[in-house]
């Protein structure tokens, strides 16, 4: 019988949260809310509301224009951060979200979207061009039945690029469960 390789301890397997990217920036955006992808995420979603269709429904439901449904914010910079747009980067050749989660990710395991958090300021409606910034607001650990899970938790907040207000605060987060 060949003798069993032992197994590798938890600090050989996998490398202790560094606690220090918590306030790192994860990057500026700028997004531009437009009707058509609006109004397509409404069908998507299976919301028939005439206010995600009409700026008369909008205006008479006392919207300024056609809004955002609520969680569309998951998905808008997928449709109007225009390239051209974009402000420099502020955190140039860096990327601490992946410092974390892809770190984790060369060892093997899962990764998880875990729970995603909208805070409305006010309205997100179409004609809007939003500001957004990032960062990283927490990493920690938990033990979940023998296997180490990692979160990662970023927040975004963006402002109105006319009044500098906030108009939507995302936060996200990303699990890495251990091979």
């Amino acid at each position: 019988m060949a003798p069993t390789k032992p197994q590798p301890s938890f600090e050989e397997r996998y490398m202790a949260v560094d606690k220090s990217l918590i306030g790192t920036p994860t990057g500026k955006s700028k997004i531009t809310i437009e009707r058509g992808p609006v109004s397509n995420f409404a069908r998507a979603v299976t919301d028939d509301n005439p206010i995600y269709q009409s700026p008369e429904a909008a205006k008479d439901a006392g919207f300024d224009n056609i809004p955002a449904p609520p969680t569309y914010s998951f998905a808008m910079a997928h449709w109007g951060a225009f390239k051209e747009q974009q402000p420099a980067d502020g955190n140039p050749g860096r990327n601490p979200v992946m410092e974390i989660i892809g770190t984790l990710m060369q060892k093997g395991g899962l990764v998880l979207h875990g729970e995603e958090e909208f805070e409305y300021h006010r309205p997100l409606v179409v004609g809007d061009v939003l500001e957004g910034e990032g960062k990283v607001t927490d990493v920690y650990e938990k033990d979940s039945k023998g296997k180490t899970m990692t979160f990662l938790v970023t927040e975004n907040v963006f402002k109105d690029a006319n009044t500098g207000e906030p108009v939507v605060t995302t936060r996200m987060n990303l699990i890495h469960r251990s091979g």
